[in-house]
């Protein structure tokens, strides 16, 4: 989900501080405040999951793919980040690491100060890289639920334009793209859009509220279907208006 935010300070700021935006080749940009360690780890996820080995950000923080064919990663994975480099919207990735408002990722609508002679929308991409530091459970669904993944969705969002579901039990227009990526990488697929509270225990002595989310996978051999689960501290996490005893939307505010 896009969420709508009106003459907000942070757009303004952020465009008066990053000039080089506007005049960047590629739609994608990388702003200046994110870390050398934040932004590798988010190169190698992406290109682990597009298969595009010299995926990188260029100097100026445009995102630069590999344009030669390859069999390996997810193909609708490289299509929509090529969509999103050749579109006519810009997408700024900002590190958003350790705010309260932002769960793993968020995409909000910028407003162009100046140096917009391309008549260009904007949409920044939140990521908190923290977030997906407290992660726990299964492997394979932790392969399927990280910074990547997370960015992709939002991108998905901007590009195509899709949505989340209100419906309990889907998972959504824009995560049926996204697990198609899953798909092409043979991991589990997300089940659910919501997130549930979890059986995990908490120590008393701590605030700590555990909440998980549901992926799955056929077995190729015996066809029985498998369930992955992934757990994470609700407060520490952050970034949720809904109380935890209601399902709460995750994709906007879950990535």
């Amino acid at each position: 989900m896009i969420t709508r935010l009106s003459l907000s300070a942070f757009c303004v700021a952020l465009f008066l501080s990053s000039p080089a935006a506007a005049n960047a080749t590629g739609r994608v940009v990388l702003r200046e405040n994110v870390s050398r360690e934040h932004r590798d780890q988010l190169v190698n996820k992406l290109r682990k999951i597009t298969g595009s080995t010299k995926l990188t950000f260029a100097n100026n923080g445009a995102l630069s793919l590999d344009s030669t064919e390859t069999n390996k990663g997810s193909k609708s994975a490289r299509s929509l980040l090529a969509s999103a480099v050749n579109g006519n919207t810009l997408i700024i990735l900002e590190d958003a690491s350790s705010r309260v408002d932002v769960a793993f990722c968020r995409v909000v609508p910028g407003r162009w100060i100046k140096g917009n002679a391309a008549g260009l929308s904007v949409y920044v991409i939140l990521i908190d890289f923290t977030d997906f530091e407290q992660i726990t459970g299964d492997e394979a669904a932790r392969q399927a639920f990280d910074v990547g993944w997370g960015v992709l969705h939002e991108v998905d969002h901007v590009v195509m334009n899709s949505g989340d579901t209100e419906v309990d039990g889907h998972v959504g227009e824009c995560e049926d793209h996204i697990n198609k990526m899953r798909a092409e990488l043979g991991l589990p697929l997300r089940a659910s859009y919501f997130f549930t509270t979890s059986a995990l225990r908490s120590d008393p002595n701590f605030n700590t509220r555990f909440v998980r989310l549901p992926f799955e996978q056929r077995d190729a051999s015996s066809r029985r279907l498998k369930r992955y689960w992934l757990a994470w501290d609700f407060n520490v996490v952050g970034g949720f208006a809904s109380p935890l005893n209601r399902l709460a939307r995750s994709s906007a505010d879950i990535f």
